[in-house]
């Protein structure tokens, strides 16, 4: 059993870290708390629903599932459009409140209330537009394949997990190998300091509303494969993506990574050993315990 449900909390905790990243490049830039980025997982999750079930019905040939998963080629061409709409969704919001409130110098808590009307905002548009009724990107059943150990996973949750660590690597790599990465780091620092020294804040600002609603897309599409579609799924996963953006180190992407697959291990522990209703309180542990002996996380510096 404990086998697996590691293997269950690892495709939990990809989406968790996914989710996570966002959350911790926000803060590392514009130094609050987005309450609001739960509802871009929703959003961007339905952003694909929406295009993959136009494609579907315009192409059907692109409905056929491809080899071993559950999904044609309509959800990833799907899943990059949503990608690009929830970018767009973020610079929106940024552009109507966000940077509205840094323009007059607003607080933190300012800030950060205003985020949680921003979520609320989002959620019941979302929940209006296409009703709070579970959906799913395919009714395709899928039969689980052995692995090492007698554990069992299906290829859509093998491949949700590969997706995922790529695409940290690669915005690790964006972050560490290149001219934005370094402009991002700067601002991050000292954002006075790097617009003296050149750097573009404005430019950077969008690209972390972008990079952040991107991940959030992501994340959104791999819940929304391996569980279901609802407007309440970015609100279910705020607290353990707070946890493991805080576990892993502000600023840190690969440490928000391997602190969301730690927490989704330890909910997936915590559901197999005491049951599900004490999964939420998981993360919350986590992150309490956190909080008092390690403020700075497992990858992050202190102040």
């Amino acid at each position: 059993m404990i086998p697996q449900a590691l293997v269950d909390g690892l495709v939990s905790g990809a989406t968790i870290g996914l989710g996570a990243v966002g959350i911790t490049l926000t803060y590392s830039i514009l130094r609050f708390s987005n309450f609001a980025h739960g509802e871009l997982i929703s959003w961007g999750a339905y952003f694909a629903l929406a295009v993959a079930s136009v494609l579907g019905a315009s192409f059907g040939f692109l409905t056929a599932p491809i080899g071993p998963f559950s999904f044609g080629w309509s959800l990833p061409l799907a899943a990059i459009v949503a990608v690009v709409l929830n970018g767009i969704l973020a610079l929106m919001v940024d552009a109507l409140l966000f940077k509205r409130l840094r323009a007059h110098n607003s607080t933190i808590i300012i800030m950060v209330m205003a985020s949680f009307g921003a979520a609320l905002t989002l959620r019941n548009l979302l929940e209006f537009t296409f009703t709070g009724k579970p959906q799913y990107y395919t009714s395709a059943l899928q039969i689980s394949v052995r692995l090492a150990g007698g554990i069992r996973a299906t290829p859509d949750q093998l491949l949700s997990l590969a997706v995922a660590l790529l695409v940290v690597v690669a915005v690790h790599l964006l972050l560490t190998r290149t001219a934005v990465g370094r402009s991002m780091r700067a601002v991050s620092e000292n954002p006075q300091l790097a617009g003296l020294a050149g750097v573009n804040v404005a430019q950077v600002i969008r690209v972390v509303w972008v990079l952040g609603a991107g991940l959030a897309a992501v994340a959104g599409v791999i819940a929304g494969l391996i569980i279901q579609i609802r407007p309440q799924m970015g609100l279910d996963l705020l607290l353990p993506l707070f946890a493991a953006a805080i576990l892993g180190g502000i600023g840190s992407v690969p440490g928000a990574m391997i602190a969301g697959l730690v927490i989704g291990i330890s909910e997936a522990l915590a559901v197999a050993a005491v049951g599900a209703q004490w999964r939420a309180a998981v993360s919350f542990v986590i992150l309490i315990a956190v909080l008092l002996v390690r403020p700075q996380g497992l990858f992050g510096r202190p102040e």
